[in-house]
Order: structure tokens, then sequence, then C-alpha cells
């Protein structure tokens, strides 16, 4: 299956990734994207970039040749009841945002308090992604996640680092199965990503492709085949 875009990626201003934003223009044509979005990591992140950072991204062209691109941020959840680490102000500014949980920005809870944070999120007008809702350390009730997004007009990312075997989230495998299995009982879209941190690995869906075979996937739900497709969803929201 070919698909154009890859949303979720970072350079070095996130903080722990290893390639300028030049450089993952670069490798995000040689691969033949369409479109690539860069989503650093909000201020919450120990490490990443300066609120400053987010409210300067006008000055950054969006047309490399055949290439487009977004700059968004990935958002961090800061509470149980879906507070975010940038104000509305800054999210408003930005082409999209994906909201995740990471650990060192909000201890994990109960499986109602994560999951209460995932839909409060959600529920954002401004956030258009969940990242990654696929870590155990996280539990959630993955039918009333999928529900919500539907409701909401988010889409779900099914996150290729989080199945690197390499990769520090636990269960991330099964629990992505019964994601892509409940969108599609549901019919909700996901988004594929490759959460590079390094520009060789931009457009990677080296461990997502068996997952979507083994649940046999439909393709029309799947948002990366093409820019069109989701820019429409964007718009939607």
């Amino acid at each position: 299956m070919k698909y154009e875009l890859d949303i979720h990626t970072h350079t070095i201003a996130s903080g722990h990734a290893y390639n300028t934003l030049q450089e993952m223009i670069y490798a995000a044509k040689e691969k033949g994207l369409k479109l690539l979005g860069v989503s650093e990591h909000a201020i919450a992140m120990p490490g990443t970039c300066h609120l400053f950072y987010f409210h300067n991204l006008k000055v950054v062209d969006r047309h490399y040749d055949d290439l487009e691109l977004m700059l968004g941020a990935e958002v961090n959840i800061i509470g149980y009841n879906g507070e975010l680490d940038l104000d509305e102000e800054t999210l408003e500014g930005l082409d999209y945002a994906i909201a995740s949980l990471h650990t060192p920005c909000l201890a994990a809870g109960t499986m109602e308090q994560n999951t209460n944070a995932y839909i409060k999120a959600m529920e954002n007008p401004h956030i258009n992604v969940i990242g990654h809702p696929d870590d155990s350390r996280f539990p959630v009730d993955y039918e009333q996640f999928v529900l919500a997004a539907k409701e909401n007009h988010v889409l779900i990312e099914i996150n290729n680092g989080s199945l690197n075997p390499k990769g520090f989230r636990q269960n991330t495998r099964e629990n992505d199965i019964t994601i892509l299995n409940l969108c599609k009982k549901y019919n909700v879209p996901v988004c594929l990503n490759s959460d590079a941190h390094v520009a060789s690995d931009i457009g990677n869906t080296t461990f997502i492709d068996p997952l979507l075979d083994e649940t046999n996937f439909p393709e029309e739900l799947i948002i990366n085949t093409s820019v069109d497709k989701f820019k429409l969803f964007l718009s939607n929201k």
C-alpha cells in the first residue's frame, strides 16, 4: 500500500531527536512522500523547545518542490481532565495538533482516569490526532476511546515507533490489534505514523503493516493513502 504522508516526526528542536528540519525535508522528498508533518514535543516535555518556537512557525516555508510541509505539535496531556500544555492561542496557530500521554508529563492513572484524559483532550477543537494510545503503562478502555474519537472527529494514531521491539512502551502489539479491530467495527479512521526521531525513519511503517494484514484493516480507513483525504478530515473538525 502506498502512503503519501507522515505527520508525527521530530527534529533536534524536540531535544532528543537527531536531525534538522532541512534534513527531515530532504529525507521525506527522497522517500517520495507528498506531505511531511513535523510535530515537536510541546513545552512540558523535558528538553524540548520554548513556547516561542511554536509562535514563530509562520516564518517557515510550507512547500519544497513536490513536498508539502505542515508544522504542528505533539501536545502533552498534563491532567486527567484533558488539560494540555499549550494554550488556545498557540494551538490556533498550528497546522494540526497531536495529543499524547507521556510519563515525564503525567503519571499513569487508573483506566478510568487515563480514558477520561484522552476523551477530554479529544473534545478540544484544536486536537486532530491522539498519539500512541497503545502503551499498557496507561491502561485505557479502548471501546470508549474509539467511540469518543468517532464522536469528536479525531484520528487515532497507530505508531510504528511503539511497535519497535527496541521500544519502551508496553504491550503495544496486542493493544494496537484491539484498537484496529474496534476502529474497523465502528468505522473510525486511523493515521499511521513513524514517530521518527531520525531522518532515516520517516515514513517507516515496517511494524504497522503486518498488523493491518492480520486484522484485514480496510484501506479506506487509513488516512495516509491521500493528502486530500487527510486535509478534508482536518477541515471537517
